[in-house]
Formats: C-alpha cells, sequence, structure tokens
C-alpha cells in the first residue's frame, strides 16, 4: 500500500524570503508539491523552486483539496503556503476540515504575521504599559465577515491597540466609526506591502485615515493600526517599565 504524504500549510511570513522561517525553506525545498496564493505572495519567495507550482487564487476549496489528495495519495509532501501567519485570516480552517473528512494528514507551520512585521518596520512596540495593554487584530464587516459598528466601538474604547485586517476598501465607514469613540487625533499607520521591495508606510492621525488610503490607491495587502502607542514613532513616551531592576522577572 502506497505511503501517504502529508500536506503542510505553511506561513510565508509578510513578504521578505528572509523571513521564512527555516522550516517552512525546507519543506518548500522538498516538498513535490507547492501551492501558493498568487498576487498575494512575493514571487521571491517561490522563485527557483523545483516543485510543481500552483497558483491557488481561482480555484474553489473542492478544487484544491482535490489536487492535494491527488499528490498525498501518491506519497507525495504538498506545501500550501499562505501570507502571514496561517492562524490569521488565512482562510485554512475550511481546507483543513474537508482534508480530515478524508483521512489526509496536514499540519501547520507558523509563519512572521504582517501585522508584527510591521510594527518592527515602524519600531514601535504595540504594548505600553498604561497607555496600550493589548494587541487586538481585527477587520471590518465586510462581505465575507467581520466585525460590526458597535463591537468596533466596543473595542476601540479600550487601552489598546487595533490592527485592521482586510478593511481597505471599507476605510471610508470604518474611519466614521471609530470616530465615535477615538478622538480625531488618535494616531494611526497604513503599512503597504510589508517587508516588501515596494512597501510603503503611512503616518498620520484618524480623522485624515481615508484620505492617506485614497491619495496613494492602497486597495490591498495593508494593514491599518490606530492607537496611542503609535505615538512613539515621533517623540518618546519618557515612561520606564517595571521590567528592569534588582527584581528577578517574575512576571515573566
Amino acid at each position: 500500500m502506497q505511503k501517504l504524504g502529508k500536506v503542510y500549510f505553511v506561513g510565508a511570513g509578510p513578504g521578505d524570503p528572509e523571513l521564512l522561517t527555516v522550516k517552512a525553506k525546507r519543506l518548500l525545498e522538498t516538498a513535490s508539491c507547492v501551492i501558493y496564493p498568487g498576487s498575494l505572495l512575493n514571487p521571491e519567495i517561490i522563485k527557483g523552486i523545483r516543485a510543481t507550482l500552483f497558483d491557488s487564487s481561482k480555484m474553489a476549496l473542492e478544487e484544491l483539496v482535490d489536487l492535494m489528495e491527488q499528490h498525498v495519495k501518491k506519497g507525495e509532501d504538498v506545501v500550501r503556503l499562505v501570507s502571514g501567519d496561517p492562524s490569521i485570516y488565512s482562510a485554512i480552517q475550511e481546507q483543513m476540515e474537508e482534508l480530515k473528512s478524508r483521512g489526509i494528514p496536514y499540519e501547520v507551520i507558523p509563519g512572521v504575521s504582517s501585522a508584527m512585521a510591521g510594527a518592527a518596520i515602524m519600531a514601535v512596540e504595540l504594548t505600553v504599559p498604561e497607555i496600550s495593554e493589548a494587541v487586538i487584530l481585527l477587520r471590518f464587516k465586510g462581505n465575507t465577515g467581520g466585525l460590526t459598528k458597535e463591537e468596533i466601538k466596543r473595542i476601540a474604547s479600550l487601552r489598546a491597540t487595533m490592527v485592521f485586517f482586510l478593511s481597505t476598501s471599507l476605510v471610508k465607514p470604518l474611519k466614521e466609526t471609530l470616530l465615535e469613540t477615538l478622538p480625531g487625533d488618535t494616531p494611526i499607520a497604513v503599512l503597504h506591502k510589508i517587508t516588501w521591495p515596494d512597501g510603503q508606510v503611512f503616518l498620520g492621525k484618524l480623522s485624515e485615515l481615508d484620505l492617506i488610503i485614497e491619495r496613494n490607491s492602497i486597495k490591498r495587502t495593508a494593514l491599518i493600526y490606530v492607537g496611542e502607542a503609535l505615538k512613539a514613532i515621533k517623540e518618546p513616551f519618557g515612561k520606564r517599565s517595571k521590567l528592569y531592576g534588582n527584581k528577578k522577572h517574575e512576571a515573566r
């Protein structure tokens, strides 16, 4: 009986090939089949790969899983690349459920989230004691899901840094919703194509969020950061945490 291969859902990171994990790189080099998410992926990540490549951007779920099954049943490993980290807005849940129903083995390999990579590019800490005590990854309600206006307003009332995925096409209602809770001068950042060679960073305030996105023709592959922690990009808070000193790191 033919030994089954395996499907690996691999986080490709935000775009820079050097941010691939060691395990992700090894799997890309050894897999027989690599399925990648079309224009959402920096083509440099799959450049020179010897595996058979398939663009999933126009595939239906059943077609995608059928392809995985064909290779796995031949004893071949399949890499299903997803941008960023597989646990965040990657739409792999339905793929895993379908694979499980067919008895096909799979594994999830984490990647660098674009939300964290964006913070690194801005050289900012998203959690600052007494200023931002949480980081919340979310999306505004659109055709394929997301939080309602009332839910967004409740979250905006917290001392947190919000990072919006998949929300640039809804920027006007998003801005209006946030302004019902937050002042217009709340710091924001729009990061387009994070870590890509042509990536861009735009800083501003909440009241001009829609103008920033429209003037720069940003339609996709962008994140929106909102919160007081972003003030540190331009001026220091002058605060010291209680982490450093004579006490042991008991809170860690």
